[in-house]
């Protein structure tokens, strides 16, 4: 089934910036703005942020996974609408930073579910940071990321200082930073910005195996799993042992482990519900 907020008009419904298809226990959010190479502009982040938040708390979503339309995945905060923002004194990317790209980038790494990042074409800017905070990052051929910000002489934003070292080390991460370029689809893979780059033609059905796998998975333990590697990231190895050992107990209640335990004992292959 899809959902698309409060439209009704199945024609104006393909035409928003953010479209949610959920099926299967897979959510398929995409940026709907092939035009503008999937850039942020306000009506988009506007609806990105309670697709985001909708996905997260929807007990029946397993998995997510975020896309683009067209032949970009997100080139980041539309330039065209925030340079007539400036002209016309508009309040500053601050305000936009706490209200749109914080929440989105905090939710898609905190929910309790895991996300993957079906990379359809270069992901730059908050485009990337986005991707990055994904648990997996399918990239098709051709594709590519550019951690654009200083080319426009602006910081770094929705996460990319906290991902981005954490995935390539932090000299790289000041590198790709301070001196962005656009690395290839296969330099995105070297360096382990993205799990896997595939053909075109395999995309789709690479972004649909794996979500559907994830989807019949544990997803209470994916969550917990998630919980535990942001929490080590900020605390000591002995608060990290007892943060594990608070969901240890939390995911030993679960319907799935019962499940789990069952299926071992008879000697057949679990089957998870998410619970």
């Amino acid at each position: 089934m899809r959902h698309d907020g409060a439209m009704t008009d199945d024609r104006a419904a393909q035409t928003a910036p953010v479209l949610l298809h959920v099926e299967g226990g897979v959510a398929t959010v995409t940026l709907n703005r092939p035009e503008a190479m999937n850039s942020l502009d306000l009506a988009t982040k506007d609806l990105l942020v309670p697709t985001i938040r909708q996905v997260a708390d929807d007990p029946a979503v397993r998995v997510v996974a975020i896309t683009g339309s067209g032949r970009a995945f997100c080139v980041g905060q539309d330039l065209k609408e925030h340079i007539a923002g400036l002209m016309a004194g508009d309040e500053g990317l601050g305000v936009t930073v706490v209200k749109h790209y914080n929440p989105i980038a905090e939710m898609l790494a905190t929910m309790n579910k895991p996300v993957i990042a079906a990379l359809n074409g270069v992901a730059a800017g908050a485009g990337a940071s986005i991707a990055m905070a994904a648990d997996f990052r399918i990239m098709v051929e051709g594709g590519g990321m550019n951690l654009a910000f200083a080319g426009i002489a602006l910081s770094c934003d929705t996460g990319s200082s906290f991902w981005l070292p954490r995935l390539v080390g932090v000299a790289k991460a000041k590198e790709l930073l301070l001196l962005p370029r656009t690395l290839s689809a296969q330099e995105c893979l070297d360096l382990g910005l993205v799990t896997s780059v595939v053909p075109a033609d395999a995309f789709a059905g690479e972004v649909a195996t794996l979500a559907g796998k994830l989807a019949a998975g544990p997803t209470l333990a994916y969550g917990a799993m998630r919980q535990a590697i942001a929490f080590s990231a900020a605390h000591s190895l002995t608060e990290s042992l007892a943060f594990e050992s608070d969901l240890m107990n939390s995911t030993g209640q679960t319907a799935d482990h019962r499940v789990a335990v069952d299926a071992f004992l008879a000697k057949q292959k679990p089957v998870f519900e998410g619970r």
